[in-house]
């Protein structure tokens, strides 16, 4: 009779296990899916703000909740600020909220746009690097089967199943670099957050911090890029300004964030970054459905691509992060 409660505890236990993994890998999904409809907001603001304006006040929208929550769980905070936890909030906060989207639209000025977009597909490779390196998981056996399939639905996305057509001119030294360090600031942003999770931070805490710990990095980046704030227009025009900028701030923002975090805290980095690819897979639709740009068969391949391996890693056991 005791072995039979062993072996039906046993069970419990792995099932509970499959549904943590399951519902990590789609709550990152979930949140990366929001991050697909920042253009329907994004696209009205910057006929008002430049884009570092419009970082630096969903930011100071996103303190509202941020400051909050963190007085809230201050005391949990008691003894866990080391210096490698405090470098690895500075790194998200930092490097992938900041300094990766500086990178990222400045690599666009020095090359062709599909040369940066072909480069971002190196993000999940450094993020598996890195989360092998620093948090020592082990890739399950069926893992580069899903890399592969990730990877060939993102190029599919992002060309169908036309070639790049550019060259080496096209590629541009300063673009190839600004697009590879904008990639590894994003992969190693999965990996630190994934850090800060196991040192039993709870996610909305590294959410928080994250928003926080960027606003006095943005009021620099804001003060020395100089540019000027052109508000005016009619009341109605403000009013859709102002409600542009709150549904920006707390859908793609706080919302986004949350769930990321949320599901990151019960899945493996590697899986995690895989399961980021339903942002660009999103994207696409979004410029289809609401832009009027028309998807091709190539990249409606890719679209199914991407979520057949998201549906494939959560029903794989490795995905779990205990």
């Amino acid at each position: 009779m005791e072995n039979v409660f062993k072996l039906g505890s046993k069970r419990a236990s792995l099932y509970s296990s499959s549904t943590k993994g399951i519902n990590g890998i789609w709550y990152v999904a979930l949140g990366a899916t929001l991050w697909g409809l920042d253009p329907l907001f994004r696209i009205l603001l910057l006929k008002s703000f430049s884009s570092a304006q419009i970082v630096f006040i969903e930011h100071l929208l996103l303190a509202c909740y941020a400051l909050p929550v963190l007085i809230k769980y201050r005391k949990s905070l008691a003894g866990k600020l080391t210096l490698a936890i405090i470098g690895a909030l500075l790194f998200i906060s930092w490097g992938g909220s900041a300094i990766a989207t500086i990178l990222f639209t400045s690599a666009f000025a020095h090359g062709s746009a599909n040369s940066v977009l072909l480069l971002q597909k190196l993000q999940p490779l450094f993020a598996i690097v890195l989360a092998r390196l620093l948090l020592k998981e082990t890739l399950p056996s069926k893992f580069f089967a899903y890399i592969v399939m990730a990877l060939l639905g993102t190029y599919l996305l992002t060309f169908g199943f036309a070639s790049p057509q550019m060259g080496l001119k096209d590629l541009g030294m300063l673009s190839c670099l600004f697009s590879i360090l904008a990639a590894v600031l994003w992969g190693g942003s999965t990996v630190m957050g994934k850090f800060l999770l196991q040192k039993n931070l709870d996610f909305p805490v590294v959410t928080s911090l994250r928003f926080l710990m960027a606003i006095p990095l943005l009021t620099v980046v804001l003060l020395v890029s100089g540019d000027a704030w052109h508000v005016g227009g009619s009341s109605g025009d403000l009013t859709l300004i102002a409600v542009n900028l709150l549904f920006q701030a707390f859908f793609p923002g706080l919302i986004s964030m949350l769930l990321y975090y949320k599901g990151l805290s019960s899945t493996k980095a590697f899986f995690a970054t895989l399961a980021e690819l339903a942002f660009p897979a999103v994207g696409v639709c979004i410029n289809w459905v609401v832009f009027g740009q028309k998807l091709t068969v190539g990249q409606l391949v890719g679209f199914v691509f991407i979520w057949l391996t998201l549906w494939l890693m959560s029903r794989s056991k490795g995905n779990v992060s205990i």
